[in-house]
């Protein structure tokens, strides 16, 4: 059996809590949803905040609903250009990653924790998993058919939860190093 996956990018981004949504936006101030996600209940709003690092600045999308902590997704190109320092880690554990300064049209946030460029990943609903015989934080290999850069990811951990919809993220780096499209299909090696 083929164990076929939805490959998506996902590009720079930024989760915030609702305190920093009213520090950047203003009091009161609501996410306003762009689009939907993959990811049940997940994402794309129409608020930005530039990214400040000590050598630069980029402009990210904020991505709802808010969250119990900040959090700056990058890829470890962004994080080069702009001085700051983001490792490897899956979303969420942001607690000792890099520093950075958020400003939004309200205000300006000081992040001591947050930066991270996130773990390549895969999520799935349980079934997925019981189906291609996967468990919670397994490590697998995915290959990637794209014409002229195909390529096999290692160290992509399987994240199961019934909140989930099966797709895997990469980030725009590894997108570019395959040649990825916008997303395509790819196969779970193991």
């Amino acid at each position: 059996m083929t164990k076929e996956v939805l490959v998506e990018i996902s590009a720079r981004h930024v989760h915030v809590t609702d305190e920093a949504l009213e520090i950047l936006f203003g009091k009161g101030h609501k996410l306003t949803p762009k689009k939907n996600l993959s990811q049940p209940g997940q994402f794309a709003c129409e608020e930005k905040v530039t990214v400040v690092g000590p050598k630069s600045q980029l402009k990210a999308s904020i991505l709802g609903p808010t969250r119990k902590e900040n959090q700056v997704e990058l890829s470890l190109t962004d994080a080069r250009a702009i001085g700051v320092t983001a490792p490897i880690r899956e979303s969420g554990d942001v607690k000792e990653s890099g520093a950075c300064r958020l400003i939004g049209p309200a205000g300006e946030l000081e992040l001591k924790e947050g930066v991270i460029a996130a773990k390549r990943h895969i999520h799935m609903t349980p079934e997925d998993a019981e189906k291609y015989g996967i468990k919670d934080k397994q490590i697998v290999s995915v290959k990637i058919p794209t014409e002229g850069r195909s390529l096999i990811f290692g160290d992509v951990v399987a994240r199961v939860s019934e909140k989930y919809s099966l797709a895997m993220h990469i980030d725009t780096d590894e997108a570019n190093a395959a040649s990825v499209p916008g997303s395509c299909i790819g196969e779970i090696l193991d």
